[in-house]
């Protein structure tokens, strides 16, 4: 697992030490006439070994780079070869990747929309990409020893979310010629390119007086497997995604009653509780939840939009895996909802409904109480 671990534990440490974490292979160098630099390297190596993320602080690096826990005058070098990472976080994988790399039409829509992309800690009425390591899901032996694990990667890349307003209930948002996401990737597809895109989005509709819509996007440049259980979910029926579809949610920051209202960390198989609707098109699936399907719901989401502009949520997406060949779970994608003002939304025309959005919807099985779980407590993980 790790060579060079001797060394690091014994205090000295060779001129060139060549250490392997997992699938990453570090090739350590440094003056021997440095003591205190031998010192200070192997305190921060140690630190992250120990942590069990030593992995995440070099992916998406040039192959030769300072270590940026060094002053620069130290010039510890830290060399990693082009081994292409499968298992790195997305906010740094993200970060990695060049504007150049990143096709135009994803990068207007991570830019884009009513609530702006903003800081993950420090940002307000906006929307951040949280670490999927923060969810706890069903892990590889959840079936035999009930353990969930840190989620990891997203199967798709989060491109934001909007946050809509209009007199009546949106349906089929991506089906819309004014949906910002879908237009971006027409305009790419028209040019050649992004062939392959798909987009996942999730429609929450709340009802009320002034109807409105907080729409979340996820998308992929690459074809979803075909032996996969998204591929499974999207090109399924209803009945499968009603019993597959679910939402995990964690309060980041709020007051004690919304806390208490919706969880801490909470999990909800959003087909089972709520009517969904999907929408299939040739490169989308977009989930309408109608929360007014459910008075429970209904009044729990109320009482948290009365906080909030005080309110930072972690939302999470994931298809449930209900057998050992499906584990351990993946999430889809997953949103963190920074401090939301309601006036921030982007008020929408009513439409006439094409012959698309006119065609048979795909409704899911409404109930009449919401199956909502606080995390350890899950009756759907039972």
């Amino acid at each position: 697992m790790v060579c060079g671990y001797r060394t690091l534990i014994g205090g000295s440490l060779n001129s060139c030490s060549r250490l392997r974490f997992g699938v990453l292979d570090l090739q350590i160098s440094y003056s021997k006439a440095a003591p205190k630099k031998k010192d200070t390297l192997r305190r921060f190596l140690m630190l992250d070994f120990i942590i069990g993320k030593p992995r995440d602080i070099f992916v998406g690096y040039p192959s030769s780079i300072s270590c940026f826990a060094m002053k620069k005058s130290e010039n510890i070098k830290i060399k990693c070869p082009a081994t292409k990472q499968k298992h790195c976080s997305p906010a740094m994988d993200s970060a990695a990747k060049s504007s150049a790399s990143t096709p135009d039409w994803i990068t207007d829509s991570i830019n884009g929309g009513s609530l702006r992309h903003v800081d993950l800690d420090t940002g307000t009425n906006g929307w951040a990409s949280p670490p999927g390591d923060l969810f706890s899901l069903r892990s590889v032996n959840y079936l035999t020893k009930r353990q969930k694990s840190p989620a990891g990667d997203y199967l798709l890349v989060p491109l934001g979310m909007d946050w809509l307003k209009s007199t009546s209930k949106l349906d089929n948002v991506l089906a819309r010629p004014d949906n910002r996401v879908s237009h971006a990737l027409r305009e790419a597809q028209s040019l050649g390119k992004s062939m392959k895109s798909f987009i996942f989005a999730v429609n929450l509709q709340v009802p009320g007086k002034d109807c409105y819509s907080a729409v979340f996007y996820f998308a992929t440049e690459d074809p979803i497997h075909p032996n996969s259980l998204l591929y499974r979910f999207i090109n399924g029926d209803d009945a499968f995604r009603n019993q597959r579809f679910k939402i995990v949610n964690r309060i980041v920051k709020g007051p004690w009653i919304v806390k208490k209202a919706v969880g801490n960390y909470a999990a909800c198989l959003l087909g089972k509780a709520l009517t969904c609707n999907y929408h299939r098109g040739p490169n989308y699936l977009e989930i309408d939840v109608d929360i007014a399907s459910s008075a429970i719901a209904n009044a729990i989401l109320h009482l948290a939009l009365g906080y909030v502009t005080s309110v930072t949520i972690d939302m999470g997406f994931l298809v449930e895996a209900q057998t050992e060949i499906e584990l351990p779970e993946k999430l889809i994608g997953a949103v963190r909802v920074c401090q939301m003002e309601m006036s921030s939304a982007t008020v929408v025309d009513e439409l006439t409904p094409s012959p698309v959005q006119t065609a048979v919807a795909a409704r899911g099985m409404g109930c009449s109480k919401v199956n909502h779980h606080k995390s350890g407590d899950d009756d759907d993980d039972k």
